[in-house]
């Protein structure tokens, strides 16, 4: 059976980080800031505050904008990097906090390009008959993870979660993904021992999304049975404007909408996506049943990408 979106929903914590506040921090100034990444905020987590508690709360916004109760979901994927709680894991802890009964519940670790890996399972799963809806949750807390002396990267991350509700249609809503990684450089970005905090090879990364993928965006189109001019909205993970811009005019989505939620909320890394994405649907900014580019990459190098009509 194809899948579609049925609906989506966010969450942010209410501490907002300005370009001020980070000048306090480092070496670093609001116009240096805005002229090499474009953000302006990004929320920031309560100490107690879990991967978690996040997904939960979009999560809990998805299933209220569709309509349904927790025990009409009988899948629960979980994108995350940053989450401290390894087992039970993060589905099914988001699981627990909305009271789904009996979900099948996992955790995919992709970094940014997770939601879209996630997605794109929960599309699998009910094709093949072993899920009728989906719950599809990305959460980060990147504060845990950030080194806030180190300029190059504090300036970039921000915390909170985005979800969706994926659900059997009687006609495709989710085209098939396009995926795949480029493991020879998957340490230019990493969190590992013994400092276990986000870290990234800036220039590595740039080259390699602004070279990749275009081509790759235009081969999630290509399955999709549109072309970039079709497209009612584009979201890419939201790294940063220096690569959100340059690749919305090499993939030639010219009649798109475009996600640049990363000025408010900085890099969400998997998270990124469904809240740019959950944001735009809320504000009415994008035609119901339109083709939305949905494309995340990022930590592995790895990708993934699909075409979804928006709910």
């Amino acid at each position: 059976m194809p899948s579609r979106v049925l609906s989506l929903g966010h969450y942010q914590p209410s501490r907002v980080l300005t370009n001020a506040d980070l000048s306090a921090l480092v070496d670093t100034t609001d116009e240096w800031i805005l002229r090499r990444v474009g953000i302006r905020t990004r929320h920031i987590a309560a100490e107690d505050e879990t991967v978690a508690d996040m997904g939960a709360r979009a999560g809990a916004k998805a299933l209220a904008a569709a309509g349904l109760d927790a025990g009409d979901i009988d899948l629960v994927v979980m994108a995350t990097t940053t989450a401290k709680e390894r087992s039970p894991n993060n589905a099914a802890r988001v699981s627990a906090q909305l009271g789904i009964p009996t979900p099948a519940a996992f955790d995919v670790n992709a970094f940014c390009s997770g939601f879209t890996h996630a997605l794109a399972l929960a599309d699998h799963a009910i094709a093949a008959g072993s899920a009728t809806r989906a719950l599809v949750v990305a959460s980060e807390k990147f504060s845990d993870v950030t080194d806030w002396s180190d300029r190059s990267t504090c300036v970039l991350l921000g915390d909170g979660a985005g979800a969706a509700v994926v659900t059997g249609s009687q006609t495709s809503g989710i085209s098939p993904v396009v995926w795949g990684s480029d493991p020879s450089m998957g340490r230019a970005v990493r969190l590992e021992p013994p400092s276990n905090l986000f870290a990234q090879d800036g220039q590595t990364v740039f080259r390699w999304v602004t070279t990749a993928l275009p081509d790759i965006a235009r081969r999630v189109c290509e399955r999709a049975g549109v072309t970039p001019a079709d497209l009612a909205g584009v979201v890419l993970h939201q790294a940063n404007l220096r690569i959100i811009d340059p690749l919305i005019e090499r993939i030639g989505a010219v009649n798109a909408v475009i996600a640049r939620d990363v000025v408010d909320s900085g890099n969400t890394s998997a998270a990124s996506i469904p809240l740019a994405f959950s944001k735009l649907v809320e504000r009415g900014e994008l035609p119901a049943g339109g083709p939305v580019l949905l494309l995340g990459f990022g930590g592995g190098l790895s990708y993934a990408g699909q075409v979804v009509a928006c709910p």
